[in-house]
């Protein structure tokens, strides 16, 4: 059979280049201290089991627009926690399975392809490009889109705070993006996922009035609850925003038959409508923090960035990315290269703080040794 290979145009799936220091990392006699991903450890709040379990019986296929319940809980959530008012609950929302699909989608569900470019953050997950490149569309990293000016622009990624670094966009910085995307009908779009997770300065949501002056033209912010509230395996989340391309993605994604399973949906509802197990949560990620940071800065180690979010932007003056991996993997603990993230990483690691207390109070244990 003869096809050809959309693999071919993806970049290389990063975390692969781990796998000797993962080996190594594994071989310390208490074994491995794995931080070289987000992934949640610790458990999915009682009350989002329950609203799982009793949503159940659910043999009808659901709707790609979703529930209201879902939906009007995350509208209330925005204002509530984010202070972004007026998010149209039936027009404004939609959900999604997981938002790493949405971003990834996006450009392909949006019609941009060969010939189009995409700005991405030039310190980025991969999917910004990966998404732009299964669209066939040219990604551009940027550390300011409103800098770009080499030609017309279809897409326009912020994360903040952002992953891998955990530097947060101020209200100023993200207010000047907005009125370059308008100018330029660029439609700019927000992933923030860690919005909650704000340590050294406040998140601000691109819907806030205060950035977009109380309209959502142009714009769309994604959000998850996969760190929120510990729910990456459930793959939920929502994006809001411009209604006319909220419009457009929800006839497309209804072809695609891209839906949030039901129970899932239930599920984001009850988990958006309580604060107290991200409170709780927060409080674990605050410990996990200081008790690193502290332990890495005593190593040796430069902490700069990393106000928000779930990791620590480290540097050590003796190493570059991967120089720093292999040493500490030395010291069984594995983290991710900045170099998965983009040229402006070369020389940095990214600290999850995902890790269960027991692993990171023996990853500060072996950094004082």
């Amino acid at each position: 059979m003869t096809f050809t290979s959309t693999s071919s145009r993806l970049p290389d799936f990063p975390w692969d280049k781990l796998a000797p220091f993962k080996q190594k990392a594994a071989a310390h006699p208490d074994g491995i201290v794995d931080l070289s991903i987000g992934s949640p450890v610790d458990p999915v709040p009682d009350l989002v089991k329950k609203a799982l379990a009793d949503a159940a019986d659910a043999p009808a296929y659901p709707t790609t627009i979703g529930t209201s319940t879902a939906r009007q809980a995350a509208v209330d959530w925005l204002a509530r926690r984010l202070d972004v008012p007026n998010v149209d609950p039936q027009d404004g929302v939609l959900p999604v399975i997981g938002t790493k699909e949405l971003i990834m989608l996006l450009p392909t569900l949006l019609g941009i392809g060969s010939g189009d470019t995409v700005l991405i953050p030039d310190l980025a997950y991969p999917t910004y490009e990966a998404g732009a490149a299964l669209a066939r569309a040219t990604s551009v990293p940027v550390a300011d889109p409103t800098s770009y000016d080499a030609g017309p622009v279809r897409v326009a990624y912020l994360n903040s705070p952002r992953n891998p670094s955990g530097e947060i966009t101020s209200a100023v910085d993200l207010r000047a993006a907005v009125e370059w995307a308008r100018a330029n009908d660029v439609l700019l779009v927000s992933d923030e996922c860690y919005a909650e997770f704000g340590w050294d300065a406040q998140p601000v949501s691109v819907l806030h009035p205060d950035v977009c002056g109380g309209r959502f033209d142009n714009l769309l912010a994604v959000h998850s609850l996969s760190k929120r509230s510990n729910l990456a395996g459930y793959r939920a989340g929502f994006v809001a925003g411009d209604e006319a391309v909220v419009a457009e993605l929800l006839a497309v994604r209804k072809h695609a038959g891209l839906m949030v399973p039901s129970p899932i949906q239930a599920a984001m509802a009850a988990a958006f409508a309580d604060d107290a197990h991200v409170d709780e949560q927060r409080a674990r990620y605050i410990r996990r923090r200081s008790v690193l940071r502290q332990a890495l800065t005593d190593a040796g180690w430069a902490i700069t960035l990393s106000q928000g979010g779930l990791y620590l932007w480290a540097e050590h003056p003796s190493y570059d990315a991967y120089g720093s991996v292999g040493a500490l993997a030395d010291r069984g603990i594995l983290v991710a290269p900045g170099a998965f993230y983009g040229t402006a990483g070369q020389r940095h690691v990214r600290v999850a703080l995902t890790g269960i207390d027991e692993r990171v109070d023996a990853a500060v244990k072996r950094l004082q040794e």
